[in-house]
């Protein structure tokens, strides 16, 4: 050792310092849900102390009872802001959507100030938040059954144009001989809109029903068929021949080997076909469907109440929403080296 490294202070003892820094930890109190409790908490005073303007010979039902149930809505937010982590899974969940549930109440307050407080908005085109509630609970038989005949009618029509598309995918992405003769009808009939196909599907199956389903199932099948496709096809060859080498045969190399490889590409087929099956199956109700969400709603434009009209695209919204998050799940399950990748 020279003179120089021995004339060198020597290192404290202990443990080194930490190189990395500590996230902060969050605050006990969350302010921005007191900001969204008492936010809610204002709104629901504003809609029971502030007069309705009467439009026509009645008040709007429901308003004391919308206000009550904000009013409840904005002491749980409050709690939730004070006990904070205690409550676990609870203040996990709703501490990011706090901005969201500070301007929300902002937008509905817009909302009931220009229809029911102020009514600057003709009536019957446009309903105050009450309006909907009295929807929900005087004519819910009739919007329950819609939502399970439509929810029913996807089913079939969207599970019939996964299963086709998925094995036409499946079937010219590894057969050239198949895809010789599949690709140009894939060409020539996948672009056209399905909607564009309701006069003819209507005139040849026997039952509207029976060509709604075969409309949604077109319209899925599309893009279930292309992106399995193109999922089969860019499989990496040296997976196939490492598979030969250790004795695979071709039933191994499609069951174990392709379509593994090949999930995600089909599941944004998947999502793209669910989004394209709700167009359409709006479209059928409306043209000839008895029942569904889509008739629902011509039904009440039809009889001018835009109220049932704006509760029924409200439960479509969530409910289209709440499938499409369903599929989101099950593609975390089975891709979980992919999860996070792509949020919903």
């Amino acid at each position: 050792m020279s003179s120089f490294e021995q004339s060198l202070p020597a290192a404290p003892a202990g443990p080194a310092p930490q190189a990395t820094l500590h996230p902060r930890p969050d605050p006990r109190l969350w302010i921005t849900g007191l900001i969204a409790g008492l936010a809610w908490l204002v709104l629901a005073a504003l809609i029971a102390q502030w007069p309705n303007r009467k439009v026509g010979f009645a008040d709007w039902a429901y308003t004391q009872e919308l206000a009550i149930g904000l009013a409840v809505l904005a002491v749980a937010l409050a709690a939730v802001a004070v006990l904070g982590r205690r409550l676990g899974p609870v203040y996990a969940w709703l501490r990011p959507t706090g901005p969201w549930l500070v301007v929300l109440p902002l937008l509905l307050g817009v909302w009931e100030v220009l229809t029911a407080k102020l009514a600057l908005l003709p009536v019957p085109f446009f309903a105050p938040p009450q309006a909907l509630i009295e929807v929900y609970a005087d004519d819910w038989p009739r919007l329950g059954d819609s939502l399970v005949n439509s929810l029913w009618l996807l089913a079939n029509g969207y599970v019939l144009g996964v299963v086709s598309g998925f094995l036409t995918g499946v079937a010219i992405g590894w057969s050239r001989r198949l895809g010789y003769w599949v690709h140009p009808v894939l060409r020539l009939l996948g672009p056209i809109p399905s909607t564009a196909l309701l006069p003819l599907a209507f005139f040849f199956f026997p039952s509207s029903w029976s060509a709604a389903v075969f409309l949604i199932a077109l319209a899925t099948w599309f893009p279930v068929t292309v992106l399995t496709w193109s999922g089969v096809a860019s499989v990496d060859r040296a997976y196939y021949d490492v598979a030969r080498t250790l004795g695979a045969n071709e039933r191994f190399l499609v069951l174990r080997v392709a379509i593994p490889a090949a999930l995600p590409h089909v599941f944004v087929g998947l999502f793209m076909g669910l989004g394209a099956s709700f167009s359409v199956l709006v479209a059928a109700e409306m043209m000839g469907v008895k029942s569904g969400l889509g008739w629902y709603l011509q039904w009440a434009q039809g009889w001018a109440a835009y109220a049932n009209m704006y509760a029924a695209l409200i439960v479509m919204a969530l409910v289209f929403s709440g499938l499409i998050t369903l599929l989101f799940v099950l593609r975390d399950r089975l891709l979980a080296w992919q999860k996070g990748v792509v949020r919903w």
